[in-house]
């Protein structure tokens, strides 16, 4: 399996906000769910601008270990986010991603005329 659409729609996340891993995995509909996001995460390849530290756990924690968390929450820290221990508040920083449409979604309806 390819991870690229999980770190395009990495990129797409603005400054300053924060998404979490089931958040990232329901948009995609990742089969694993946030545990698929989070191993698409731990293999993201360095140089590309995939601001992987704008991922966290559920309740906007941060779930990646030391020494990566300080590095995550400096990162963080940096854009804007307050970061309260280990725990960010998502309804200041959170960000939804928009769900990818089902096939039957991309096609719209001509509306019908009454008469």
């Amino acid at each position: 399996m390819s991870w690229e659409p999980v770190y395009r729609l990495v990129k797409r996340i603005p400054r300053g906000r924060v998404v979490t891993y089931g958040e990232l995995a329901r948009a995609l509909r990742l089969s694993g769910g946030a545990r698929a996001a989070g191993y698409a995460l731990a293999a993201c390849p360095r140089g590309r601008g995939i601001p992987w530290h704008r991922v966290v756990g559920a309740g906007g924690r941060i779930r990646v270990p030391e020494p990566h968390a300080a590095l995550q929450r400096h990162l963080l820290e940096t854009e804007g986010v307050t970061v309260d221990g280990l725990r960010i508040d998502m309804q200041l920083f959170g960000w939804q991603p928009a769900k990818k449409r089902s096939a039957k979604g991309k096609h719209k309806r001509k509306p019908v005329k009454a008469g």
